[in-house]
């Protein structure tokens, strides 16, 4: 794609967002669910096959220039945004040990929009990691599946799941396996779970499994890979991801707070010549571009791949969504009373921000990721990630 092919891709998706993406928020706010109609227009618009690449049906988009649309996503609906980000990201974890098989009839599909997959790996009584606790059985040429899993998202309306679970037995990373478990598997049971404080109208699932037959031929690496597939070489730039779609949802409370300051007037004067105000708003305007640096300073380092990638990924995302929660309540501020009371936008703004802080790890998480590297080896010094 040439700059000026991107630049015509880029004005789309800014008008797209601004206009019809604004209004489906309006009803997605109201009715408290997607419209199939948003699927469908995304993909019908290619917006779902932004960073696949082409052998896979993909438009092929550099990982930095998907940033730059992810960003302008990020300033819609959380709903809108959040199948953007998981449609162009779950490839990743299923191509790179999928068999051609398996490529041709599960991730080209994903990558094209004909079939909706599940990233199933939270539970409801363990972490997110090498102590799952759903397990599966070997039968002949399928696997019986038992256990829970929950806040998974499009889990209630996917067509499979990419779930993973461990060997009935086995303990640690070694015992796990990744499976593309179909949605209407036998012994299976799925409950949408309650309203969510924002990112209304996104389908999030409970599931209960109770020897669910799953073929050995959906089995997505070897038994013991499962976590590998989970985490390696998908992690990282989703987490990259994440963190610019925070810098969008604080691009556009920056917009609201900016446009609040110089309608409003108090006592003659607009809000913006109020020196609280204009400086709060200089601080706001500051994180947000020290954080949208930091991002495309990460995705560069991982696209080289610099082996520093998985501590800047954790960093732009810790950064990133700290920011957002700061500037999103900044941007409240300027607002005053109103900006609290729907349809306020900056009141959609600020429920959906909080979310951030749990997609692709909490903060704990990636403060954990970044210290783990830092004393990688013992170390007792600090290197620069790019030294």
């Amino acid at each position: 794609m040439t700059d000026a092919e991107f630049e015509l891709l880029r004005a789309g998706v800014e008008r797209y967002v601004r206009g019809p993406a604004e209004r489906w928020a309006e009803q997605i706010e109201r009715e408290r669910q997607v419209p199939p109609q948003v699927w469908a227009e995304l993909r019908e618009l290619g917006y779902l096959s932004l960073a696949a690449p082409a052998a896979l049906g993909g438009r092929g988009l550099p990982f930095g220039r998907y940033l730059q649309l992810m960003e302008l996503f990020g300033m819609s609906h959380a709903a809108v945004r959040m199948i953007v980000h998981v449609v162009n990201g779950i490839w990743r974890a299923l191509d790179r040990h999928a068999t051609e098989e398996q490529r041709r009839r599960f991730v080209e599909p994903c990558v094209t929009g004909a079939l909706k997959v599940a990233f199933a790996l939270t539970e409801p009584g363990a972490g997110t990691g090498a102590d799952l606790r759903c397990c599966v059985t070997r039968e002949g040429d399928r696997y019986l599946l038992t256990g829970e899993k929950h806040m998974i998202t499009f889990g209630s309306i996917c067509d499979y799941w990419l779930l993973f679970a461990r060997m009935a037995g086995s303990s640690g990373a070694q015992g796990t396996v990744a499976l593309l478990v179909p949605r209407d598997a036998a012994n299976t049971r799925v409950d949408v779970m309650p309203e969510s404080m924002g990112v209304r109208g996104s389908d999030h699932a409970r599931m209960r499994f109770d020897g669910a037959p799953v073929p050995v031929a959906n089995r997505l690496g070897e038994e013991g890979q499962g976590l590998d597939i989970a985490f390696g070489g998908f992690l990282a730039p989703s987490r990259i991801a994440v963190a610019m779609s925070c810098v969008g949802l604080a691009r556009r409370a920056l917009e609201l707070a900016i446009e609040r300051a110089g309608a409003r007037e108090t006592f003659g004067k607009p809000l913006y010549r109020r020196q609280a105000i204009s400086f709060l708003i200089a601080d706001m305007a500051t994180e947000l571009e020290a954080a949208r640096c930091l991002v495309r300073h990460a995705a560069a380092e991982w696209e080289r791949p610099s082996p520093q990638a998985d501590r800047l990924s954790s960093m732009a995302k810790l950064f990133a969504v700290s920011m957002l929660q700061r500037v999103t309540d900044g941007a409240l501020q300027v607002h005053g009373g109103i900006g609290y009371w729907q349809p306020h936008p900056i009141e959609r703004v600020y429920r959906d921000a909080r979310a951030q802080r749990f997609e692709e790890g909490t903060n704990e998480i990636q403060k954990t990721v970044i210290a783990r590297d830092i004393f990688k080896g013992g170390r007792t010094t600090c290197d620069s990630p790019t030294g």
